[in-house]
């Protein structure tokens, strides 16, 4: 084939190229756009103008985490510190595997006494025995986390944990209630599952919040009897965490705790002080809404409809 012969047909086959991939992109653009669907699944929390994203896996360990010190009474700082470690030591994901004899989130060890494997790798009790380890670090409150991690961990070079400050900090103030309305995640819906999975949501509040706390209250909802931008759904069901008057924080946490569950448990919406987050237009974020009130955090579970 002539030279001129070969420059067209390449000419065109790069056209046909470039038009094959406008036409996929488009297509990817309007997905998102047309049916608010998001293309990637992630968490993401934002204060003092930084944004931090994770996966939802670490999203959900980073919640457990934050929740747990709630229910322990302990200051933010706690929360943060712990986030760090769990960064630095597995990246927020509760592994079975580690250096020597370490497993699960904070990687701890059996040889040195934190426990059997079995229970390490409950992420509860491993949040609950770092907590315990760290509460008896004389003035951690006003340590750097990197030197309050270090004195719980032991590690071989406790300046790693300074790398993850920025983003335990922000995931903190979101999930432990500081900073209302600041932690949200982009998904796929999920169909309803029922009320089984109701039943698993209230047992997996319970022990985040623990049972005084975290009591729970479950309900049919006929049409309508939902609130402001809340799910409308004659078959949904109602998870109704009370918040007493002065507990804001404790309110936003278990708000936010639910946004980063959402997924597993099928929720379709989040109502609480005044803003409601959905996830069928979970890229939203929590929009205002007067009808969400401030003596508790409703859950809706079951199939997301399209309010506007």
């Amino acid at each position: 084939m002539p030279a001129t012969g070969r420059k067209r047909v390449a000419r065109v086959a790069a056209i046909v190229a470039i038009a094959c991939g406008l036409v996929v992109a488009g297509a990817m653009l309007a997905s998102e756009f047309l049916f608010r669907q998001p293309l990637v699944e992630a968490c993401h929390a934002t204060a003092n103008g930084i944004r931090t994203e994770l996966p939802l896996e670490e999203a959900q360990n980073a919640a457990l985490i934050s929740a747990v010190s709630v229910r322990r009474g302990l200051p933010p700082r706690a929360a943060s510190i712990a986030l760090a470690t769990a960064y630095q030591e597995s990246g927020l994901r509760n592994i079975d595997y580690g250096h020597l004899d370490s497993v699960g989130l904070f990687q701890q060890r059996p040889s040195q006494g934190w426990g059997t494997v079995e229970q390490i790798q409950d992420p509860y009790y491993a949040t609950g025995r770092f907590y315990t380890a760290l509460v008896k670090v004389p003035g951690y409150t006003g340590m750097d986390i990197a030197a309050a991690a270090q004195r719980v961990q032991l590690s071989a070079d406790g300046s790693a944990y300074s790398q993850h400050e920025s983003n335990a900090r922000v995931l903190a103030s979101a999930l432990t209630g500081q900073k209302p309305a600041a932690f949200s995640c982009d998904f796929q819906p999920t169909e309803q599952r029922g009320a089984t999975t109701t039943a698993d949501l209230s047992a997996e509040l319970a022990k985040a919040y623990g049972n005084e706390r975290g009591r729970v209250t479950g309900a049919t909802v006929g049409q309508g009897g939902n609130d402001g931008l809340s799910v409308k759904n004659t078959a949904a069901l109602v998870l109704d965490v009370p918040v007493r008057t002065g507990e804001g924080r404790f309110g936003w946490s278990v708000a936010q705790w639910s946004v980063a569950y959402a997924k597993r448990f099928g929720i379709a919406s989040i109502s609480y002080g005044g803003r409601t987050w959905t996830a069928d237009r979970s890229k939203d974020g929590w929009r205002t809404d007067q009808a969400a009130a401030p003596t508790r955090v409703r859950i809706v579970v079951g199939s997301p409809s399209r309010p506007g």
